[in-house]
């Protein structure tokens, strides 16, 4: 794990696993502690998502993250779609009834946790991206601006039209960010492509106007469109296969999808820091802010299709995992807005 991106979200470092290791900080001394299954089922974590954990993107990634720490840790675990209004109400169900951390899957997760966190100082809630922070409430920044970047780059050196495109369900800042690297990547791998705007469908889940969007996006030109659609992602790819173009997976591995029409995916890989946060907090170590994941520690990564690798020709491979190694190295830096 990166210290430099660890350090700020847990204050200090740790072990994973369900025997922790604490190190006596004067003596050096290492103590195991095996705990009990009694004392595993009073750790509980409760999971919210904007979508459905089957939508095998969004949602489904922050599920696996919560799987691991049911699985590794022994935590009871719970989890509740909510969007809206409803956010601050389930957060404060959770509370209630005794969870030791809330996460919320998103941007929208963020104010609501600084609201309702104050009359809960004993759970920590924490959101996936977002810029407010206290004592009990911190934020992931993954930095998946990076994987996108990747495939703009991609895209730019492989379209036939010139064009290339995007769909997300609303203009979150996080959203915007991932686009913007998207289109920064392509006009690196050739200045003359032309970036379509995005194309907002703003409703979650549905797939109809998710498949809307992506036909306007097409009906421009584009050959490679990508996208930020969470569980109406079905839709993206089945206009990109009926029209024969590429697509993009967002936020998990989306190589397999039954359209044939996913070229690439970027990926974000919660498990470890879901893990890694859970234990802290667990521990009574948590330190309300914003920790980054990045490729440098593993939690973004970008993957061809192995299925379509064929279509895409070698010295683009090469240079998109040349690019990979600049990032995880730190000799590119991606570009990302500040939210």
């Amino acid at each position: 794990m990166n210290a430099k991106n660890l350090l700020p979200l847990l204050a200090i470092g740790f072990l994973l696993g369900c025997g922790k290791t604490d190190s006596d900080p004067y003596s050096g001394s290492t103590i195991k502690t095996v705990e009990t299954p009694e004392q595993k089922a009073k750790f509980k974590v409760a999971l919210l998502t904007p979508g459905p954990v089957s939508d095998s993107g969004w949602s489904a990634l922050a599920n696996d993250g919560l799987k691991s720490i049911q699985d590794d840790m022994g935590a009871t675990t719970n989890h509740k779609e909510s969007t809206g209004t409803k956010i601050a109400e389930d957060m404060r169900a959770y509370a209630r009834d005794g969870y030791n951390l809330v996460f919320g899957h998103g941007f929208e997760y963020n104010k609501p946790a600084m609201k309702v966190a104050k009359d809960f100082p004993n759970t920590v809630f924490v959101s996936s991206s977002g810029g407010e922070t206290a004592k009990n409430v911190g934020a992931f920044r993954f930095d998946l601006e990076e994987g996108f970047y990747l495939a703009g780059y991609m895209a730019a050196m492989m379209s036939k039209t010139g064009v290339i495109g995007s769909v997300a369900v609303a203009d979150y800042p996080s959203i915007l960010s991932t686009l913007r690297a998207y289109a920064a990547g392509a006009k690196a791998a050739k200045p003359s492509v032309m970036v379509l705007p995005p194309v907002y469908f703003g409703q979650e889940g549905d797939v109809a106007k998710a498949k809307n969007a992506t036909d306007q996006v097409i009906a421009e030109h584009a050959d490679f469109v990508i996208h930020q659609a969470n569980a109406a992602a079905q839709g993206v790819f089945d206009a990109c296969k009926e029209k024969h173009v590429y697509a993009f997976g967002s936020n998990a591995n989306q190589n397999d999808n039954s359209s044939g029409a996913v070229i690439a995916s970027a990926i974000i890989v919660t498990k470890t820091p879901f893990k890694e946060l859970a234990d802290a907090v667990k521990r009574k170590i948590y330190v309300g802010a914003i920790g980054e994941y990045a490729m440098s520690n593993d939690a973004i990564d970008f993957v061809i299709n192995p299925k379509l690798a064929s279509k895409v020709p070698a010295e683009v491979q090469q240079k998109i995992k040349d690019l990979a190694s600049d990032i995880k190295s730190g000799k590119l830096k991606v570009p990302k807005d500040k939210f």
